[in-house]
């Protein structure tokens, strides 16, 4: 079967993303959230307008999608508009929709164990060990290779994180033990952690998948995901008492509000804070 010819419009948007350095998962999601928006009105998007988008918009929120799915798609629209097209008048009319700022889910360090010891898959077991101990994103950890644990000085490079952004993370002596014998045993040939086909890194899907049967297994009731472990790492921290910005930059955050959530889940921190009532003198209510 014949490859689907690219339109110039299309190309023209491809180019305008890799011009600007935009990550190859963004630059899919942005082109096929405008190929269904062209989809949905049967038209070529560059002769829809405004109101369109409106419509589009609507018809998103009666299929129930929340927010968080919602503002990918109106980001790629603003930047087809605004970038693409040269029309910033329309992006800027194309609102994010405001999204539900729900504390993110973290688990107890007891229930990290369970949750890890209930895995059973060497690989996979070895993989959620290192997202858990050094804060990594799934895309990040699925991505290392040996070259990328630097023993001598005990870090860990992360390549090409959210962002296109290179960093370091701290290498524990445990977790360097772990992965030592997990090499020993399985000797990958470039991948740190490889698929099926060893030519090809592990999928962020299939330890997704392994993360949440190893939830079940263990009696979690949250919603535990990969990423929960990263939450749990990051909250971790904070309980122990390490500086926010040092977080920040562990956890590859831009912005430092992004980091900042994690002050409102870290329980322990929470627990030590002095309420002001404890300097008043009131014993009792009054008769």
């Amino acid at each position: 079967m014949a490859e689907q010819q690219v339109t110039p419009l299309r190309q023209r948007m491809i180019d305008d993303m890799a011009i600007r350095n935009m990550a190859p998962t963004t630059q899919k999601i942005y082109v096929y959230a405008v190929k269904n928006f062209s989809a949905f009105h049967r038209r070529s998007p560059d002769k829809l307008n405004l109101e369109n988008v409106r419509d589009y918009r609507l018809h998103l929120i009666s299929r129930g999608l929340k927010p968080t799915t919602i503002n990918p798609i109106m980001g790629a629209l603003r930047f087809f508009y605004g970038t693409t097209l040269g029309r910033k008048e329309v992006a800027e009319q194309i609102p994010y929709a405001r999204k539900q700022d729900a504390l993110p889910a973290v688990l107890t360090p007891d229930e990290v164990v369970r949750h890890l010891k209930a895995e059973t898959n060497l690989k996979m077991r070895t993989a959620l060990i290192t997202i858990y101990a050094a804060g990594l994103r799934v895309s990040e950890v699925v991505a290392l290779t040996a070259r990328d644990i630097d023993s001598s000085r005990m870090v860990i490079q992360v390549r090409q994180g959210k962002g296109g952004k290179d960093r370091y993370v701290m290498l524990s002596e445990q977790l360097l033990a772990i992965l030592r014998d997990y090499w020993r045993r399985t000797r990958p040939p470039h991948w740190l952690f490889p698929g099926p086909d060893p030519s090809r890194s592990l999928t962020p899907r299939s330890l997704q998948r392994a993360c949440q049967q190893a939830a079940k297994i263990a009696g979690l009731d949250k919603s535990v995901t990969v990423h929960t472990l990263r939450h749990s790492f990051a909250t971790h921290l904070l309980e122990q008492g390490v500086d926010i910005r040092v977080i920040q930059d562990l956890l590859g955050h831009r912005q430092i509000t992004s980091t900042a959530r994690y002050a409102r889940v870290a329980v322990n921190t929470i627990q030590k804070i002095q309420s002001p009532l404890e300097l008043l003198n009131l014993e009792s209510a009054p008769a």
